[in-house]
């Protein structure tokens, strides 16, 4: 078996599912608690600080059988923006597309202010999202920023 053979089955591959590709290393585990993988009856493999030319190292997150909705990928492009997401159909990648985070996020994320309405009503939380590549939202109701490491995310 070549060298570039074995280096391909650090992961094991998947007949059917997603494959949650690039997640920076220190994400990894937020991004699989934040997806309640521990809950899922999907054969799961996770792999830790595995080599890539890309990052240096990267994590990923294989899940047969599973397939992500729009709200979903929103909660993880949260917390890793631009991770890569491998649909797999019969062991081949069908599609391959880049999560990033929407122009506004309606309901996943808890305003840090305590005196905005969305802590004080029973009302969604609305975020314009004004910088992508920093993942920093701005509350529609107070107006308050928040930087993508205070973020809070709701609670499915």
């Amino acid at each position: 078996m070549s060298i570039e053979k074995k280096k391909e089955l650090q992961v094991a591959a998947i007949e059917n599912g997603t494959a949650i590709d690039h997640i920076p290393p220190s994400q990894l585990f937020r991004v699989a608690h934040m997806l309640e993988l521990e809950k899922m009856p999907n054969t799961i493999t996770i792999g830790n600080n595995l080599h890539s030319q890309k990052m240096g190292t990267k994590g990923m997150i294989k899940i047969s059988d599973k397939y992500f909705e729009e709200q979903e990928l929103n909660r993880i492009a949260l917390i890793a923006p631009h991770v890569v997401l491998n649909i797999i159909k019969d062991y081949e990648v069908v599609e391959k597309r880049t999560v990033t985070l929407p122009d506004e996020i309606v309901g996943l994320v808890k305003c840090n202010n305590p005196k905005c309405i969305t802590n004080n009503e029973p009302m969604p939380s609305r975020f314009e999202v004004i910088d992508k590549e920093l993942g920093t939202l701005k509350c529609h109701y107070c107006e308050r920023k928040i930087n993508k490491e205070d973020i809070i995310i709701k609670e499915k």
